[in-house]
């Protein structure tokens, strides 16, 4: 298994969204962000591996065996997919967030890097959702 988990987290340490591709119970989950977030905004952890954008840092726990650069190629990928997705702003809908990580990451694995492919079942949700809710 490649990631570990995937989390989007404020400037203010908050976590917006967070993915993880192994079992942990909440307690555990949560101590593990406050860790995380902490060294991330103190830019001192290798083996986690995060980037900023605007005021949300993407950050990716992977193992050691993994590319950092590929990692890092893989966080662009993520924000440019949900930029596209939700033209600029991702927070307004969390369950999207998800979905759309979701078809990038199957089991702790990148399986999906076309924004078209990835974005194209998200589409036919909402066309979905526009024709039930008329």
């Amino acid at each position: 298994m490649g990631l570990r988990f995937f989390l989007l987290v404020n400037k203010q340490g908050q976590t917006r969204v967070a993915q993880y591709y192994q079992y942990k119970d909440v307690e555990t989950r949560m101590t593990l962000e406050a860790e995380i977030i902490r060294k991330c905004l103190a830019r001192t952890e290798r083996q986690i591996i995060f980037r900023r954008y605007a005021s949300l840092y993407f950050i990716v726990g992977a193992d050691n065996d993994e590319n950092e650069l590929a990692i890092l190629e893989f966080i662009h990928m993520v924000v440019e997919t949900m930029d596209q997705y939700f033209e600029g702003v991702i927070m307004f809908n969390i369950d999207k967030a998800h979905f759309i990580l979701d078809e990038m990451i199957a089991n702790g694995e990148i399986v999906e890097t076309n924004k078209t492919r990835i974005i194209a079942p998200i589409r036919v949700i909402d066309k979905m959702d526009k024709l039930t809710s008329n």
